[in-house]
């Protein structure tokens, strides 16, 4: 607490920097005079054994505490700044890294179009951007970024990572309207790569849960297919272009007819993981359209 100081029934407050200056100043003389003067010999030499020497041992202690308080609260401050530039530059690395994984998806999504588009070369494509999708976690039907400024119509056939996506239905100025063939409504004529006998595809989004769509109407006599076998969009679709990847077979069960066999297809295409598509601007000629 800073002294009060009284002057003609009026009082004020000296301030402790101003206190501690003269306390200085007054310990400083005193060490002055002890070493340049025998005025402390003798009693006084007592006296100021009793009295000045605890007091400038006290200055001395004071100016040492107060020495280390600024070194310690230079460091914090020090380390402080520090801190922060640390905290600056860790998000700026975030952002960096966050930038780089994102261009190495998009590259990885590039190169996996290329790779398709070379598979279908025999057909004109357009690239798309999936830019909307129905609830739910797969893309039975979802929205691109293209419309019929673009060339696109609809029926016309849509690709992606492995193989078939799906078809357009409906389309805007710029955008397109996609459903797939893991939709309860689709269905796909198709046919198995290996021996060319003919199936019909069906989607089945509660199926889909497991990872596959359906297939049926496989007139199989000589028991040519197997499990694994390619199934491919056959010449006889009315909505798709031949020979483009469906998925393979997984399960083979013989109808009750004894005529047919159904089973099971795993497709070729993630419709959980889908951002970027191939429109085939080409389109199925049929005989009387």
């Amino acid at each position: 607490m800073s002294p009060i100081i009284r002057r003609r029934g009026e009082e004020f407050t000296l301030p402790s920097k101003y206190l501690l200056f003269i306390l200085t100043i007054l310990c400083v003389g005193t060490i002055i005079i002890t070493f340049n003067t025998s005025l402390f010999t003798g009693p006084l030499n007592s006296f100021a054994g009793v009295f000045v020497v605890p007091f400038q041992k006290g200055i001395t202690t004071v100016g040492s505490f107060l020495q280390d308080t600024t070194d310690k609260l230079s460091s914090i401050t020090r380390l402080l700044d520090e801190n922060e530039k640390l905290k600056a530059q860790i998000d700026e690395l975030t952002v960096a890294n966050t930038n780089l994984e994102q261009e190495k998806y998009e590259l990885t999504e590039l190169r996996n179009l290329y790779e398709l588009d070379a598979q279908y070369e025999e057909y004109q494509k357009t690239g798309a951007r999936i830019i909307a999708k129905d609830a739910g976690n797969w893309y039975h039907s979802f929205v691109i970024d293209k419309g019929s400024d673009d060339g696109i119509q609809t029926d016309m056939n849509v690709i992606a990572g492995g193989g078939l996506v799906g078809r357009v239905i409906d389309v805007g100025p710029d955008w397109a309207k996609v459903q797939s063939i893991i939709a309860d409504n689709a269905a796909v004529s198709g046919m198995v790569l290996a021996s060319s006998d003919n199936l019909i595809v069906s989607g089945d989004l509660e199926l889909y849960r497991q990872g596959y769509i359906s297939f049926s109407k496989l007139v199989d006599d000589a028991d040519k297919v197997s499990i694994g076998d390619k199934v491919v969009t056959s010449n006889i679709s009315d909505k798709y272009l031949p020979g483009i990847l469906i998925g393979y077979i997984s399960t083979i069960d013989a109808d009750s007819n004894n005529l047919t066999k159904s089973g099971r297809i795993t497709p070729a295409v993630d419709f959980e993981h889908m951002n970027e598509v191939l429109v085939l601007l080409d389109q199925k000629k049929n005989i009387g359209n």
